[in-house]
This record gives C-alpha cells, sequence and structure tokens, in this order.
C-alpha cells in the first residue's frame, strides 16, 4: 500500500492515495535527481472546494510505511475532463543551478558540502571519501556538475565508488560497497522479464593516454596503458586526457591503470522487470541469477523505476557489472 500526500505549505496536508490512478518513481545513479510522477482524478477528492495544487508545493509518499519519496512540484498539468499530473523532483533538482567554485586541497564530500548549502539544502551524512584533490576550479558550472567531477577524480585515484542521492528529505553520499542489499533476483525471485546487451561502442577504452605539461622542460610528459589483446581484438579505443599539474607521476600511472582496469571491458547493461521491492533504488548492488544465461554475480543498479498502480507494485532495473 502507498500513501501520497500534497503539502500545500500553508498548513493543509492533502492525502490523494486514493485519487491516484498511477505512480512513478526514477532514480539514476549519476546527476540527476530523482523523479516522481503522480497521475490523479481531482474531482474525487472529498468534495472539497479547497483542494489546490501548485508548483513548489511539497508531495510525500510512503510504501508500505516506509518512506519513499520527498520532493517539490515542478510541473503540473490538467484539462478537462482529463486526470491531473504531477511532476516532482527531490532536492538534486536545486544543485542545477551554475556558478564558480574555486578550492584546493578538498575532499569530494566537502565539494557536495560546498554546493549545497548556498542552496539550502538539507543534508544528512556524507561519507568521508578520504582523497584530497589538489584543486577544484570551475567557473559558470552546474553545482551537480560540479559534485561528479569530484566524485569522479575519487573514483581513478581510489577506485572507489560513491553514490549521491536524496534519501527522503537528506542528501546523503554513501560508499557504493555499503549499499549492498540482501535480495537475489533471477527466474525465481520477483523477476518476470529480462534484456540483456553488451556493446564496445560507448565508455569502452583498450588504451587510456594522459598528458601533463612540464613547466621545467616546457614539454608535455605523456603516460600511455593499453591493453595489446583487446586492441587486436576491438580495434584501437583509446581515452586521452590532460591531467592536473600538481600531480606526481606515481598518482598519474595508478590513475591510467585504474582507468584502463575499469574501462577496458564490454559494457553489459541488463534490464530486468520485477516485482517491486521498496528498498531498490540506483545505486545499490544486487545478485542476479539466471541460469539460463549463466549468470550469478553483483550488478550495480544504474536506474530504477518503481511503478505503483493500485495494488501493483513493479519496477524496472537497469544494471551494470560491477566488480
Amino acid at each position: 500500500m502507498f500513501k501520497a500526500v500534497i503539502d500545500n505549505l500553508n498548513g493543509t496536508l492533502w492525502d490523494i492515495s486514493e485519487l491516484c490512478s498511477e505512480v512513478t518513481w526514477k532514480t539514476s545513479r549519476i546527476g540527476k535527481p530523482s523523479v516522481m510522477d503522480v497521475t490523479f482524478i481531482e474531482d474525487a477528492l472529498y468534495q472539497s472546494k479547497d483542494f489546490t495544487y501548485h508548483n513548489g508545493n511539497v508531495i510525500r509518499v510512503e510504501v508500505d510505511g516506509q518512506g519513499f519519496f520527498w520532493g517539490r512540484v515542478f510541473v503540473n498539468e490538467s484539462g478537462k475532463d482529463e486526470p491531473v499530473k504531477l511532476r516532482a523532483y527531490d532536492q538534486l533538482r536545486y544543485l542545477n543551478e551554475a556558478d564558480t567554485y574555486v578550492r584546493k586541497n578538498v575532499r569530494a564530500d566537502e565539494v557536495i558540502r560546498d554546493q549545497c548549502a548556498p542552496a539550502n539544502l538539507t543534508v544528512g551524512t556524507l561519507a568521508n571519501t578520504q582523497f584530497v584533490i589538489p584543486k577544484v576550479m570551475e567557473d559558470g558550472q552546474k553545482r551537480m556538475d560540479i559534485c561528479c567531477k569530484a566524485l569522479d577524480s575519487t573514483l581513478l585515484a581510489t577506485g572507489r565508488l560513491f553514490v549521491l542521492y536524496d534519501d527522503y528529505g537528506s542528501i546523503v553520499l554513501r560508499d557504493v560497497n555499503d549499499m549492498v542489499i540482501d535480495l537475489i533476483l533471477g527466474d525465481e525471485s520477483l523477476v518476470f522479464n529480462y534484456r540483456i546487451k553488451r556493446s564496445i561502442d560507448d565508455d569502452t577504452y583498450n588504451r587510456v593516454k594522459l598528458v601533463q605539461d612540464n613547466k621545467n622542460t616546457g614539454r608535455r610528459d605523456v603516460y600511455i596503458a593499453e591493453d595489446s589483446v583487446n586492441i587486436a581484438k576491438w580495434g584501437r579505443l583509446q581515452y586521452y586526457q590532460k591531467v592536473d599539474d600538481k600531480l606526481n607521476a606515481a598518482q598519474i600511472n595508478g590513475i591510467k591503470d585504474r582507468f584502463l582496469e575499469l574501462k577496458n571491458r564490454e559494457k553489459e547493461t541488463f534490464t530486468l522487470d520485477a516485482l517491486g521491492f521498496v528498498g531498490m533504488r540506483a545505486g545499490i548492488k544486487v545478485q542476479v541469477t539466471i541460469e539460463k544465461l549463466g549468470i550469478s554475480q553483483y550488478y550495480l543498479v544504474e536506474e530504477c523505476t518503481h511503478r505503483l498502480a493500485g495494488e501493483d507494485h513493479t519496477m524496472k532495473l537497469e544494471l551494470k557489472v560491477y566488480g
């Protein structure tokens, strides 16, 4: 059972649970706020003439007594003899504003806190990312992009993957290894359909070339890592980047080797259709076991879309290989 409540921010709460024909909630692992779409029949509400809804209103949804979504309405749509459609986003939506940010020797979690503060966002627990980024200098960039770049730098330097999300009204940052869910998805466990795609067309690299300006010699130092076996198999797929001049050779070598380890593989994407599970969201690691495909391993949830309609609760998961 789900409960959906609209808060007009004037002391009035409207329970629209019984009016909703469909509620969908989509979470993405990287760089996006979660989005809630609610469809309901307005005329059925208590015969009350006072019921209103506006952009900026808070909408809260609970499922089986657990906090599911907390956010604000950004789009409302209605028409004659048509249901009302609301679209709401969580707090991360406010990180879409652009600004300038310059700071030296800063961790990714500190960057995130610095971006949330000016937007007056509620921040919960942010995991200590430990790695100190020598310099962050961004001009006219979205706050979300600034946060994501800091997390990318941390991943390349340490191999640690973190997930930034809004947990029912509090922005949190967690290590993906702390987001393993006690659930097995498969032929006999929730799943009723699946599709699989393998590709080297996007985000796959078998050669990494990093360059750094050398102020002493006036030339560029070049650092290369490659997999000759996969180059022969796929052709050369090179990633190129100029790195910060404050990084030393050991740090750059670590980054190039780690990047090759992460990207020198086919990009495998699973899409699963399954019965809904309240605790599922993007960023979670989940065990998938499908005997027909010979699969039994952990996958990382890239996107998760829940659909609630009456008593039905289903979810669509987009997964990628992790570890």
